[in-house]
């Protein structure tokens, strides 16, 4: 059930495992898409922009949650590199404990202040409400969201990255279903997309749970293994936290880029929302890639291969280059039709904001791919810090779109922010890789310093 990463061709290795990730990624799309798709078919527009203006403060509350768990991952996937069962049983005992001290008291929060900040950002007055009922179950469902993503983070650190997908795909037809059930057959409006989308990775969660109980036997954790150990909780939040902040840093910059798209109008956040969505399903295959090379990276470092990073990297850049043109291609395209599945017909002038979002984004798709792989081979490699910084950078640029290039050009400024951000970041973190690579030259043996 588990692949060794360390050995065999770096190629076949990242397309094997990213695979199973992309349709992953995909089916977790199914979460937003579906519940955007039949909240703006059934329910209008307004309750479509109600969905799309928690997108930015969702990012950031979830994102947080999300990059923890794969902080928490990353030890794990250094202990398997390095054959130490025993040692990976007790960092993942270590990573239960933390989750749960987590997703408490970060469910509390956000139910609490989900209202203020929503105002905060000023959104507006005729989808204020909808968007509250939309993110304060979201939030509520802050720990079914650490349960997947701990789960699935530790299977994957082992090498399986498919049994994850399997679990995801089936909560993603559960997810469907409550979602037309609560909206068409109960009426619960916005709130009834979000708890379909709660209730359906809860059950992903859960299964993944139960697989890792069943099936591998080497994460069957010892009573003694249990215990709290404050050094290696320290350890596990110095990988968690900085790759949770990366994405919260980051999506600063978008609350400040969605404030800024608020003040033009319900009309451009459902542009927006309907792009964002589509946007997700085009970006799968990068995060995919980059979930990989996290994997990929940890096993190699814990194996104390540094000479097969440079050629992963390699890899995973020339996949990541060719998918740019396709993404490119469907845009212009496809971009009109693929509005229209969000939007009634009639909506002309929305539906070619879409598109020329699209566009305008994916001809900048290469630097999102260098931004994902990058990013997280270094966090994969032991240096998760360098994705607060790679994330300032981000933040910074989607602050310039909001304050400025909104202000200034209006949907234009807000299609700009997320290609300067991933520009900016891109010229941080390629550095930030060679600084990286050439510190483990010093700390490891010298038979693992060999460049390919």
């Amino acid at each position: 059930m588990t692949r060794d990463m360390t050995n065999g061709s770096p190629m076949k290795l990242i397309l094997g495992f990213s695979i199973p990730l992309f349709f992953g990624f995909l089916f977790q799309q199914f979460y937003s898409l579906v519940d955007t798709l039949i909240v703006g078919r059934f329910l209008g527009k307004e309750n479509l922009a109600a969905v799309g203006a928690t997108g930015s403060i969702n990012f950031l509350i979830i994102g947080f949650c999300m990059g923890i768990c794969s902080g928490f991952a990353i030890p794990v996937s250094h202990k398997f590199g390095a054959k130490d069962p025993k040692g990976m049983r007790r960092v993942v005992a270590n990573c239960i404990w933390l989750a749960v001290a987590f997703a408490a008291v970060m469910t509390v929060l956000t139910t609490i202040l989900c209202r203020p900040i929503l105002v905060l950002m000023k959104t507006p007055s005729n989808i204020l409400e909808a968007s509250y009922n939309y993110i304060w179950v979201i939030f509520l469902g802050i720990p079914v969201t650490f349960l997947y993503n701990m789960t699935s983070g530790v299977i994957r650190a082992m090498g399986d990255s498919r049994t994850p997908v399997i679990f995801l795909l089936m909560s993603s037809f559960l997810n469907i279903g409550l979602d037309l059930f609560f909206i068409i057959n109960l009426h619960w409006g916005v709130q009834g997309a979000a708890w379909a989308t709660v209730i359906s990775q809860g059950v992903s969660g859960v299964c993944c749970l139960l697989f890792m109980i069943k099936k591998f036997e080497i994460l069957r954790i010892r009573r003694d293994e249990w215990a709290p150990d404050k050094h290696l909780m320290g350890t596990l939040c110095g990988m968690g936290v900085p790759m949770g902040l990366q994405y919260s840093i980051t999506a600063i910059g978008s609350v400040i880029l969605q404030s800024a798209t608020n003040t033009l109008g319900s009309d451009a956040v459902a542009a927006v929302t309907a792009a964002g969505r589509i946007s997700g399903f085009l970006a799968c295959p990068f995060d995919a890639l980059g979930s990989t090379m996290a994997t990929y990276g940890g096993q190699n470092v814990g194996a104390g291969r540094l000479d097969r990073i440079s050629r992963g990297l390699r890899s995973c850049v020339i996949l990541g280059a060719g998918y740019s043109v396709i993404a490119l291609l469907v845009s212009i395209f496809l971009g009109g039709p693929l509005a229209t599945l969000f939007l009634d017909v009639s909506e002309k002038a929305i539906i070619g904001n879409v598109k020329f979002f699209l566009v305008m984004n994916t001809v900048f798709y290469f630097s999102l791919a260098l931004v994902n792989i990058v990013r997280f081979l270094i966090q994969g490699m032991g240096f998760p810090a360098f994705a607060i910084l790679a994330g300032v950078f981000e933040m910074v640029a989607r602050a310039v779109a909001g304050f400025v290039l909104v202000p200034l050009f209006g949907f234009t400024g807000v299609t700009l922010g997320s290609p300067i951000a991933w520009i900016l970041a891109d010229a941080f973190l390629i550095p930030a890789y060679f600084h990286v690579r050439k510190t483990l030259q010093k700390r490891l043996p010298a038979d693992a310093q060999a460049v390919s």
